[in-house]
């Protein structure tokens, strides 16, 4: 899982930039698909003929992450930018990035603590007071290097840590994409359209068209959730924590899951003493929210993995916790 973990959040895949993600499960999953489709959102469709007709289930995790937009240039060289998806600005300060198509290092920066006045230093800076040092000396050659709207991915290192635990960006989702192309190599019970969705972190974009057009019996989305685990959380504020198990789902602010799947899911994990931890606060949303409300309904069930410091240039996630993931899904697919 760590092997696979790696290769995935190793690449750019900011939400409406996928490409290099599709590309990538695309020649992971051809050996074992019965289909491969892109439709015209982006997102790549994987059909698995089941060993029983009569149902059709949607399988989703989002190929997209976070990341920064180039939104223009100073006269003396440094990108301005903004966001794409929930990005905390407190995380953005002194972090590296890879810039455009061509994957320019950048610096994100600040005016120095020694030209700052003391008020200054005392408030967060404004994404419009950030910029982007790509060591351009000149609006112009700046655009030419990056142009106007190409993505900024951030440069991290995917690698295993601490006891038993892996750092890296883009955990949310490439965590599900890893399980999908794990359950890929499994056959179904029922026909089984596995979507890697796009831009899911700018509003659940992908898996709506998706859904819409495969119109499925019912869906299993696979993400990577907050997991709040920190000392400053308390009580309810403590969703989840990276270790505990896979993390079975009531309710988010994008779905109500429903109750069937979701007991399912619950009974599997305990009968099969697969270790699971319950989301404790209603947060955050899923590509669940769009697939439930597509044409006359989908009852939707959700497995995730505890994110540690999720949407930052950084998270932390228990491979342990994925694999979990893996095992639930495939004894609730197969």
């Amino acid at each position: 899982m760590i092997s696979l973990l790696k290769q995935l959040c190793a690449l750019d895949g900011v939400s409406g930039w996928e490409d290099e993600v599709r590309d990538y499960i695309r020649a992971a999953a051809a050996p074992y698909a019965d289909e491969v489709r892109e439709d015209v959102m982006g997102n790549l469709l994987v059909f698995r003929r089941g060993r029983s007709a009569g149902k059709t289930v949607m399988a989703a995790a989002h190929m997209d992450e976070v990341g920064l937009i180039v939104r223009g240039a100073t006269d003396d060289g440094y990108l301005r930018f903004g966001t794409a998806g929930g990005i905390d600005r407190r995380v953005l300060l002194a972090k590296g990035v890879r810039c455009g198509t061509d994957k320019l290092p950048g610096v994100i920066g600040l005016k120095a603590v020694h030209l700052s006045r003391p008020s200054e230093r005392e408030n967060i800076p404004a994404i419009n007071e950030l910029y982007i040092d790509i060591g351009a000396s000149s609006k112009d050659e700046a655009l030419k290097k990056v142009p106007l709207g190409e993505p900024c991915a951030f440069d991290t290192e995917p690698e295993a840590f601490g006891k038993g635990l892996f750092k890296a960006k883009a955990i949310d989702d490439r965590a599900g994409c890893a399980v999908m192309l794990r359950l890929l190599e499994e056959r179904p019970a029922y026909d089984t359209w596995f979507v890697f969705t796009v831009q899911e972190e700018v509003g659940l974009r992908g898996a709506r068209t998706a859904a819409y057009a495969l119109k499925p019996d019912m869906a299993l989305i696979l993400e990577g959730t907050t997991a709040a685990d920190l000392p400053d959380c308390e009580g309810t504020q403590r969703v989840c924590a990276p270790g505990g198990g896979v993390v079975l789902s009531y309710m988010d602010n994008s779905a109500v899951y429903d109750r069937g799947l979701f007991e399912r899911l619950r009974e599997l994990a305990d009968s099969e003493k697969i270790p699971w931890q319950l989301k404790r606060a209603v947060a955050g949303g899923t590509d669940a929210g769009a697939i439930q409300r597509s044409r006359s309904g989908v009852p939707v069930a959700g497995l995730s993995a505890a994110v540690r410091y999720i949407h930052s240039p950084v998270s932390v996630v228990s491979p342990e916790d994925i694999e979990n993931q893996y095992k639930l899904a495939k004894m609730f697919l197969m």
